[in-house]
């Protein structure tokens, strides 16, 4: 965050990676509803855009660069951002991305470093992006389902922000590459707190834990399952479909809301009410543990 003066800051994000779709224009929407994720958890207004390229280019129809730019840049239209230019690079592999910026009053940032115990944690998009999107490469996914996942990644988080910024919450993030219990563990790492995760409420796409069952998942999710030795604790009996599920890696998934209590139904029904989202209740916030996560 960058103060610029009394009750304006700026708020800065960048990302940008592979094809996760085959149509070019769905690339360039995903992408660009990806990149706007970090400033919506923030609670912040997105307002301008830089797109950053690398392409193949000579080996690489020029067409699929227009209409991957083309979805993008209208995705930014919804969003209402202003695309002021950008960078590209040749490269012998496609990648696509955007560095975004966004305004806000400071005294309502959102930060991940805010949950309190006793707080509940809410999570607004189903998971299970990643083994989709790896079940998709080994041309295992029905094209009814390839359009049902292309329309949750490029969908904007922008509604269930705007619901949560008039609800008033404690803490936000993303949940992208680091799956949901990997950015949940940062969480708890930054507020200094321990978060009790119930299994049984978090919800996945159809067909996700048969296809983890099956072996169908990314290589990304082992790397979260590693990252969390030590830090987490599991009670009861948790599936290793579930476990995997929840580790899986994301790209433009929801957000994971740390809510007061009270205000707890509140933002669910007005997610459901203004974003057409189904968020979910998955847990609370425990004062710290000798572990950052206890999963049931």
């Amino acid at each position: 965050m960058y103060l610029l003066q009394k009750g304006v800051a700026l708020v800065h994000s960048v990302d940008f990676f592979t094809p996760i779709v085959d149509v070019p224009y769905d690339f360039g929407a995903i992408a660009a509803a990806n990149a706007l994720s970090d400033i919506y958890a923030m609670g912040a207004r997105p307002v301008t855009a830089l797109s950053i390229v690398c392409f193949p280019s000579g080996e690489m129809d020029l067409g699929i660069l227009k209409h991957m730019l083309r979805g993008g840049i209208d995705k930014l239209r919804e969003a209402g951002v202003e695309l002021l230019g950008g960078h590209s690079v040749k490269d012998k592999e496609l990648k696509f991305g955007f560095a975004v910026s966004g305004t806000i009053d400071p005294s309502r940032l959102v930060l991940k470093s805010g949950a309190r115990a006793g707080d509940v944690l809410v999570l607004t998009k189903p998971l299970g992006i990643g083994v989709l999107s790896t079940a998709l490469k080994a041309g295992m996914l029905a094209k009814k389902r390839v359009r049902e996942i292309t329309r949750q990644m490029a969908t904007l988080n922008r509604d269930a922000s705007r619901v949560m910024t008039k609800i008033g919450v404690s803490a936000c993030t993303d949940v992208t590459g680091f799956g949901l219990l990997g950015h949940a563990c940062e969480m708890a790492v930054a507020s200094d707190c321990t978060l009790r995760i119930d299994s049984g409420h978090v919800p996945f796409l159809d067909d996700v834990l048969t296809l983890i069952r099956k072996g169908v998942f990314p290589g990304g999710l082992t790397s979260v399952h590693q990252f969390l030795e030590g830090k987490m604790r599991i009670e009861g009996t948790v599936s290793d479909e579930v476990m995997h599920g929840m580790c899986d890696p994301q790209t433009s998934g929801g957000l994971l809301i740390c809510v007061p209590e009270k205000r707890a139904g509140a933002l669910v029904r007005g997610i459901a009410r203004n974003a057409g989202e189904q968020a979910a209740i998955i847990g609370r916030v425990l004062p710290k543990e000798r572990v950052s996560l206890v999963v049931y």
